[in-house]
């Protein structure tokens, strides 16, 4: 009994004749595509501009630094050139009452030609 001779590993299959339509993709989430209120259409409320100007910007800054069981200290800096610094309880709670005491003194926050017109 002899056997056929065993198809050659190193040639190609036969080539098929005729069309034939591609295999469709199983339906379901595209790779990267967003997952839920996104997914479903959910509109973002839209909001006011955070940046928009409203006139007002910074002028003097407080900065108090109190860690738990250490020497609390403070800063005071001002744009019309103040700046200084506190260490200890008693001097830092005195920077913080003429850094409120500042406001009334400052030149940028009160213009002195209203009073020399006055």
């Amino acid at each position: 009994m002899s056997t056929p001779p065993a198809p050659s590993l190193k040639s190609l299959p036969a080539k098929p004749t005729g069309l034939r339509a591609a295999a469709q993709a199983a339906p379901g989430p595209a790779v990267g595509e967003p997952t839920g209120a996104a997914r479903k259409g959910v509109p973002s409320a839209p909001r006011p501009d955070p940046h928009q100007a409203d006139g007002r910007y910074p002028i003097a800054w407080l900065h108090i630094s109190a860690p738990r069981g250490a020497v609390p200290t403070a800063t005071s800096t001002c744009r019309c050139g103040r700046d200084r610094s506190a260490v200890g309880h008693t001097k830092v709670l005195a920077l913080i009452d003429a850094h409120t005491a500042h406001r009334d003194t400052c030149p940028l926050r009160n213009h002195q030609e209203g009073r020399q017109a006055a």
